[in-house]
This record gives structure tokens, sequence and C-alpha cells, in this order.
């Protein structure tokens, strides 16, 4: 635009009509090239616009952010701090909050040296690490209260444990005695491994009492939870083998009982099939007349001189567990309408 202007003289009066078209188509060219040129910086601005607003937001948020790191810093070291005055050590506490250290050095340096984004998110993760750290540290006279609690109570746990399962022989000598060995098999190996497993709770329990007095929580806890496992394991075993002696002198006694509970809930669920409808759909019908039959098959083994008890009612059971799930489909279809 400058070069069209100095190139002509279009204040003379005697400007010739040639010249001055060829002023103005310069000086066109030049208006129409100032206007894309302008378009293009508005685009360029408009694309800024979002990315300048992002980083004016994460440099509002940096300053703050680091603050808070700093501060939560503080509050973790003073929290060690109180509990080691307390008498009791917090090692590993004390180590998570040590290799803050690096990272507290990088947020010293600023965002010029590691980024703006890399120093905001550094800032919040170090915060986050910080609190947890300061939170557990507050918790941990509380938390080696709950040890000393459950070192006590699974100790009577494993004690009590230890009584049942020498009652596991009689009942085992029992059901050895007045039913056939299919009734029984399963369980012949839960008085020993009963055994070896409060053995080892035991062992495991003299373990947590050991890091427990030297402090190591960790450690004290997870094996707290391994005994834990243990004893619920043998609690289980144990108690199935007088739950088994249970049921089976019921049913001995009166399996029409059974009978009567499984059928029941074959004509429930066959009711439900037919709600509504004049034939049921063959996809509930199918496995309901197959249950009824499996019924009748289990009904037969209860005749002769020995029959299995426990066939019988692990036989009912798995019926009624099928009549379950079709009365549980057939709801879901209508929606829970019935």
């Amino acid at each position: 635009y400058i070069e069209a202007v100095d190139a002509h003289d279009l204040d003379r009066d005697d400007l010739e009509a040639s010249v001055a078209a060829h002023a103005r188509t310069e000086l066109t060219r030049a208006k129409d090239d100032l206007g894309n040129v302008k378009r293009e910086l508005d685009r360029f601005g408009d694309s800024l616009g979002p990315l300048l607003g992002k980083a004016e937001t994460q440099l509002a948020r940096l300053a703050p952010a680091v603050e808070r790191a700093r501060q939560g810093l503080l509050a973790a070291s003073n929290a060690l701090d109180a509990v080691r005055e307390s008498g009791l050590k917090a090692d590993d506490l004390a180590a998570r909050l040590a290799a803050l250290g690096t990272e507290l050095t990088k947020l010293n340096q600023g965002a010029g040296q590691h980024g703006v984004p890399q120093t905001l998110e550094r800032a919040e993760r170090v915060a986050r690490e910080a609190e947890s750290i300061r939170v557990e540290a507050e918790r941990l006279p509380e938390r080696a209260a709950e040890i000393d609690h459950r070192l006590v109570s699974l100790r009577t746990r494993a004690e009590a444990l230890t009584t049942r399962a020498g009652q596991v022989d009689p009942v085992l000598s029992e059901l050895r005695r007045r039913f056939t060995a299919a009734c029984w098999q399963d369980l012949q190996h839960v008085p020993d491994q009963a055994t070896e497993n409060v053995r080892q709770a035991e062992q495991k329990l003299r373990e947590a009492r050991a890091a427990r007095d030297e402090q190591r929580w960790p450690d004290a806890t997870s094996l707290l939870s391994t005994v834990r496992a243990l004893l619920n394991t043998t609690d289980e075993s144990v108690s199935a083998a007088g739950d088994r002696l249970h049921r089976l002198n019921a049913v001995q006694k009166d399996p029409q009982q059974e009978i009567d509970r499984t059928r029941f809930a074959i004509r429930d669920a066959q009711r439900l099939a037919m709600s509504g409808r004049n034939t049921p759909d063959p996809r509930h019908a199918r496995p309901l007349d197959d249950s009824v039959a499996r019924l009748d098959r289990a009904i037969a083994t209860l005749e002769g001189r020995h029959p299995d008890y426990w066939h019988f009612l692990t036989e009912t059971e798995a019926v009624r567990q099928t009549v379950a799930r079709v009365v549980s489909q057939i709801r879901e279809e209508r929606g829970g309408s019935h």
C-alpha cells in the first residue's frame, strides 16, 4: 500500500487517467491483501484464545496449589513428630514423606524450569500424598489399639476353634456309623486340616505380635488378615461337619419335609410361568419339567436299606436353585411386575 502511494503523485491536478487507473488497481489489491491478512490474524487470535485462557487459568491455580503442597508437607511432618513423641514409630510413613523431598525441590525450582502444567500436576500430587500421610499418622494411635484388640480377639478365637476342632472326630464317627460313605467322605480331611490351619494361625499370630512389638504396622495388619482368613476357613469346615450331621438326621427322620419344600418351589414357579398365559413359555416350562423329573429321581434314591441321604439333599438343593433361576428370569422379563 505504501509503495503504491509513493509511486504516484495522487494530489496532482493533471494526473493522467491511465496513471490514476493503475494506482487505483494497485491500491485496491493492497486493500484486499490487508483484508486477507487481517482475517488471518483474527483467526490466529481466535485459536490462541482458548490456549491463553487455559494458560491463564493454570497460572492462577499454580501459586495456591504450590502453597497447598508446602502446607500439606508441613502438616504431615508435624503429625509424624507428634506420633513419635507419643512413643510410636512410623518408619513407613517417614519414608513416604522423605520421598516427597525431591518433588518439593522441583516445586521450588518453579514452573519456568519444569513447565506450568507439570508443576501444577506435581503440586496437586504432593498435596494428596502429604494429606494421606498426615491422616495415617494421626490415626496411628487408634490403629495400634485396633491391632492390640485384634491380637487378643483372634487368639481367643483360635483357642475356641482348637476346642471345636477336637469335637469333629466324634461327629465323623457318628456319620460313619449311621450313614453311607458318600454322606461323609468329603469331610474326612476336616480334623487334620483344622488342626493344621489353627497351627498356622497361631504361628502367624506370633509373627503379628512380634511385628506389633517392633511397630511394623503394615506387617502386623497383613499378618492378622492372614490369621483371620485361616480361622474363617477352619470355622466353615468345622461347622460343615456338624451341619452335615444335623441335616442328615433331619432328612432321615422326615424326608417328606424336604420333598414338600422342593415341590412347593416348583409349583410356585409353574403358577408364575402360567400367569397371564394360556401356555407357558417353553424356555420356562422345560427347566421346570426337568426339575420335576429330577426330584422324582432323587426321591427314588431313598428306597433301599442304606439310602444316600446326602445325594438326595444335594439334588433337592440343585432343583430349588434351578427353579429360583427360572423365577428370576420370568420376573426380569416381565419387568418385575410379579
